[in-house]
C-alpha cells in the first residue's frame, strides 16, 4: 500500500482491519460499523495502530459522512473498500441483543441500540400480512403466511418478550416434515426480522453509489454477502 492508500467499510470484529494494517505500514484504514459496542472492542484491539485508524458510528451507506469525520473529500479519495455484510459473530455471541434463535434473549436485533424499532415492536404491532410479507421478502420463507398467523394468534394472548417464545410458535407452525430439511426452522423468520429492524436492504443499495463515488480510479470494492438477497 503507498502512503496515502486508504481503505474503508464495516469494521466488525476487525480481523480483516487488523490483517490490512499489520501487513500494509503506508495503510490508513476507515472503520465503520452503526454497533458502538463493536467500534469499542475494535478500539482497545487495535489500539496500537491508533495513528493510522479512524473509527466512524454510522451506517455502511453513510461513507459521504465517514470520510468527511476523517477529514478526506469524499470524491475519489479510497483506494480500496470491503464491506462485510449481515451480522457478525461478535453480535451473535453477545446473547441478550436477541439476533440468536440458539439462545433465549429480549427480542431485539438492532445493531445501533439507539434506533427505535426492535423485532419484538414488529411481531408485536405490524399486521398479520405485513409481518408475512417481511418473512417471504426477506426471509425468503415459503410458510411466511402460516407462522405470521400463528405469531399473531400467540401475541393476542400476550405480547412477545423473548427469543425462545418466537421460537416455540414457529416450531409450531412449520409441520414436522418440514422441520427436517433446510436447517433450524427459525433461520429465515429470524433473519427476515434482522434485516427488517435494520433497512440492511436499503443500506446495501444505498452502499453502492455513495461507495463508487469515493473510490479512486483504479480503486476496488469488495462485498462480503452470506444469503441470496444480499447477492
Amino acid at each position: 500500500g503507498s502512503v496515502d492508500e486508504h481503505r474503508a467499510g464495516s469494521v466488525g470484529a476487525c480481523g480483516h482491519s487488523e490483517k490490512f494494517l499489520t501487513e500494509l505500514p503506508g495503510l490508513r484504514v476507515i472503520g465503520v460499523d452503526r454497533d458502538p459496542t463493536a467500534l469499542d472492542i475494535v478500539r482497545g484491539r487495535l489500539a496500537r495502530f491508533a495513528d493510522r485508524l479512524t473509527l466512524v458510528q454510522t451506517r455502511y451507506d453513510d461513507v459521504e459522512h465517514a470520510l468527511a469525520e476523517s477529514g478526506l473529500e469524499s470524491t475519489e479519495s479510497v483506494d480500496g473498500m470491503l464491506f462485510d455484510l449481515g451480522v457478525s459473530s461478535m453480535q451473535l455471541d453477545r446473547t441478550e441483543r436477541g439476533f440468536s434463535y440458539a439462545q433465549d434473549a429480549p427480542l431485539d436485533m438492532r445493531m445501533d441500540p439507539t434506533s427505535p424499532l426492535t423485532a419484538a415492536e414488529i411481531l408485536n404491532t405490524y399486521d398479520e400480512a405485513a409481518i408475512s410479507d417481511i418473512l417471504r421478502r426477506y426471509g425468503e420463507e415459503k410458510l411466511a403466511r402460516r407462522i405470521a398467523s400463528h405469531i399473531v394468534r400467540r401475541r393476542d394472548r400476550a405480547p412477545f418478550a423473548t427469543t425462545a417464545e418466537l421460537v416455540e410458535v414457529i416450531y409450531q407452525a412449520v409441520p414436522a416434515p418440514a422441520r427436517r430439511t433446510g436447517g433450524h426452522p427459525a433461520k429465515r423468520t429470524f433473519q427476515a426480522l434482522r434485516i427488517a429492524v435494520n433497512s440492511e436492504l436499503d443500506a446495501l443499495r444505498d452502499m453502492l453509489p455513495a461507495a463508487l463515488d469515493a473510490l479512486a480510479v483504479g480503486g476496488r470494492i469488495v462485498v462480503m454477502a452470506y444469503q441470496s438477497l444480499e447477492d
